[in-house]
């Protein structure tokens, strides 16, 4: 049975006669990379401020390391680090000062836990550099080290790569997985930037208008975006033969219309399509496809994304 972290249960939020979230259940494994995927407006933040108790629902459950009732979840989201939207830094402190007033701020004991969490994301060579003076993936980053003060279990995170340039993406990207390798530590994490988030979540949760329609693995969600070639030829029976006794391949699968998807080879169509040809076989078409969580993204919501 999987030891899940952090669960919702038929969680909704209501504003008058409009729905932000409508009976959403996600189900966040313990040490996963979850990302959570919607159109603007599809219900995400609401349902990050919900579980950070930045709102209240309407009706629904949060569990959260199995605790349920009001009064545990406060003393469990003392495990839950943080950021929602733009962390808040003080413009003309240092990385340094701005972790330590946090600390202070958080009652958290231990003046040498700041230079720990600067060197954990990168900033211990910051010296006297005011925040202000920051690039916004230095300011992500040192919003991350304060959200793990108090040495989190689980951070909440919407939004983090928004408007960071490709090198801060890059640095984001690898900070995460090492806070969930290295540290043990699960990721919640909201994004429009749904290349990377494809490159670091383990589960996804896709919300879109304010319902949760699908939650996904990354391994199952590889397995319906594969890349694949497209064979159609004139004799399918022949191919199938060329393919098992010249290729060695028994990756492929045949369709009803006789559309061979071939699943290896895939960067290798000129050599497919040569084998094919010397064996006797006519290879009407040959195409490379497969789709990117964008795609899969796109095609489930059933239009056009703003993501």
């Amino acid at each position: 049975m999987n030891d899940f972290i952090l669960r919702t249960n038929n969680l909704t939020k209501q504003y008058k006669k409009f729905k932000a979230n409508d009976d959403v259940s996600i189900s966040i494994p313990k040490g996963a990379i979850y990302g959570l995927i919607g159109q603007n407006g599809a219900g995400k933040s609401t349902l990050i401020r919900l579980i950070n108790g930045l709102a209240f629902p309407s009706s629904g459950k949060i569990e959260l390391f199995r605790k349920r009732n009001k009064r545990d979840l406060v003393e469990a989201r003392k495990k839950m680090g943080s950021m929602i939207e733009r962390p808040a830094l003080f413009p003309n402190m240092s990385a340094y000062d701005n972790l330590e007033a946090h600390r202070l701020l958080k009652g958290i004991p231990g003046k040498e836990v700041v230079s720990k969490l600067l060197e954990v994301v990168g900033l211990e060579n910051t010296g006297k550099k005011k925040a202000k003076n920051f690039s916004l993936g230095m300011k992500q980053r040192l919003g991350l080290a304060i959200a793990l003060l108090g040495d989190p279990e689980i951070l909440i995170l919407d939004e983090p790569l928004n408007g960071l340039d490709p090198l801060g993406v890059v640095e984001i990207r690898e900070l995460l997985k090492k806070l969930n390798q290295q540290y043990g530590i699960t990721i919640l994490i909201s994004s429009h930037v749904l290349g990377e988030l494809q490159l670091v979540a383990t589960h996804y949760g896709i919300i879109h208008q304010g319902k949760l329609i699908e939650e996904i693995t990354a391994e199952a969600l590889e397995e319906k975006c594969q890349s694949y070639l497209i064979l159609k030829v004139d004799n399918t029976n022949l191919a199938v033969t060329v393919l098992e006794n010249k290729l060695k391949t028994t990756a492929f699968e045949v369709m009803a219309d006789g559309v061979i998807k071939l699943f290896n080879y895939v960067e290798k169509s000129g050599e497919v399509s040569g084998v094919l040809f010397s064996e006797g076989v006519v290879v009407q078409e040959v195409s490379k496809q497969g789709e990117s969580l964008e795609d899969y993204f796109i095609n489930k919501i059933g239009g056009n994304s703003n993501v």
